[in-house]
């Protein structure tokens, strides 16, 4: 594998490709719904991590540039100059369960290919397919989600608010 066998060019790879991403970000267009599964997590009681194969500082400056990072109790990006630890290895979902103090029957997953899928069942958290492209829907079956949605709204409509969240 090249990053054992350099290293150094790995490291120095990952962080170029992570300010890239960085600056990537301050451009990019929001999922449609997305917000709204965060919010409606925090109404609900739930714990949100992100977990991706992105850098892990991209994520927060995204998640702070967009007044969301009080929605997320833990961002998971891949392990810097270690591309082995992106997915489909569980790796990060593990990571995450660990810091929420949860295993995977309390835990659940959403993800837009099927390399997110086959992560989820390596951890034994049952994973949601967002089809957010034509024929990407088959592909997530293939791989064994559990569900698959086409807008995030439908998830985050889906998750009910505390009684006393309610406003």
């Amino acid at each position: 594998m090249v990053a054992d066998a350099c290293p150094d060019l790995t490291e120095t790879t990952d962080a170029a490709l992570a300010a890239l991403e960085t600056e990537a970000i301050r451009v990019a267009r929001p999922t449609p719904g997305g917000e709204s599964v965060l919010r409606a997590a925090a109404l609900s009681g739930r714990l949100v991590s992100v977990v991706s194969n992105n850098a892990g500082v991209a994520i927060e400056v995204y998640l702070a540039e967009h007044g969301l990072s009080d929605y997320v109790a833990g961002v998971f990006g891949r392990t810097p100059g270690d591309p082995s630890s992106m997915k489909p290895n569980p790796r990060l979902l593990l990571e995450a369960m660990e810091a929420a103090g949860i295993g995977p029957e309390h835990s659940v997953f959403i993800g837009d290919a099927a390399r997110d899928v086959e992560a989820g069942e390596a951890a034994g958290v049952p994973t949601i397919g967002y089809a957010n492209k034509p024929g990407k829907e088959a592909k997530l079956a293939a791989a064994g989600a559990v569900a698959i949605v086409d807008s995030m709204q439908l998830i985050a409509d889906s998750l009910p608010w505390k009684a006393a969240s309610r406003p």
